[in-house]
């Protein structure tokens, strides 16, 4: 009977903290490259008893790597995402990755995101342009030209597939495996005058946010249960014979 009690309980917890993401994930679905929190559940097997009992353990959270939707903005300065890579950014914390391409020109010709980190070139450095030279010309390649002139390259990096992913500054993420530049653009390049939104697909995550809902009411229904057993198996053993 216990056991049956600590399972519902496991379950909330994992469902609590599965609402936790969904709810970041909805508030955050209009964020320029954002990238959606997901958990992965696992059960644990406890063998301490004569009958094994499989709790819910509340899992481990990743970041989806799934890409977003495209929206052309004719804007020179905002820059997407072909394929798979990453920009670098320079941010107070160290290097960042980002899908968020939208970049403008402080006073001294630095390229920077919006929140004024650094877009760094395949080397790590800073970008600097020309701000007299009009509206830059962006390859796929990241390749960037004024005037005719090449003046710098957007850097574009991979990130390790068994790389683990952290939260940074805005939509960006950090990685615990170094990241390595792209020098093949068949299936990864720049795309000029787009800009890629959230990979957070709303109505998934309200189909989500409704099942998590019904599946705590089920747990909080099975805890009732198990208490109102406790509590008439007490006024059994309490009553007179």
């Amino acid at each position: 009977m216990q056991s049956g009690l600590y399972v519902a309980i496991s379950g909330q917890a994992a469902l609590q903290k599965r609402l936790d993401t969904v709810a970041q994930n909805i508030a955050n679905v209009n964020t320029a490259g954002y990238r959606a929190e997901e958990v992965s559940f696992s059960t644990l097997l406890s063998r301490a008893g004569p009958t094994p009992v499989a709790f819910a353990v509340t899992g481990d959270n990743y970041i989806s790597r799934n890409t977003g939707d495209l929206t052309r903005t004719g804007d020179p300065l905002d820059i997407a995402v072909r394929g798979d890579g990453f920009f670098a950014i320079k941010t107070p914390d160290g290097i960042a990755y980002t899908r968020d391409g939208r970049l403008h020109m402080d006073a001294n010709g630095s390229l920077l995101t919006v929140n004024n980190y650094p877009i760094l070139d395949a080397g790590g450095s800073a970008i600097l342009l020309d701000g007299s030279a009009g509206p830059p010309l962006i390859a796929s390649d990241g390749m960037i030209s004024q005037n005719g002139r090449q003046v710098g390259a957007v850097g574009l990096y991979q990130l390790d597939p068994q790389a683990q992913l952290s939260r940074a500054d805005n939509s960006a993420v950090r990685s615990d495996r170094p990241a390595t530049p792209v020098l093949d653009f068949n299936n990864n390049g720049v795309l000029q005058g787009m800009v890629e939104g959230s990979n957070v697909n709303p109505i998934l995550e309200l189909t989500h946010m409704i099942t998590i809902q019904r599946n705590f009411e089920s747990a909080n229904n099975a805890i009732q249960s198990t208490e109102t057993n406790f509590n008439d198996a007490i006024k059994s053993l309490g009553s007179p014979t």
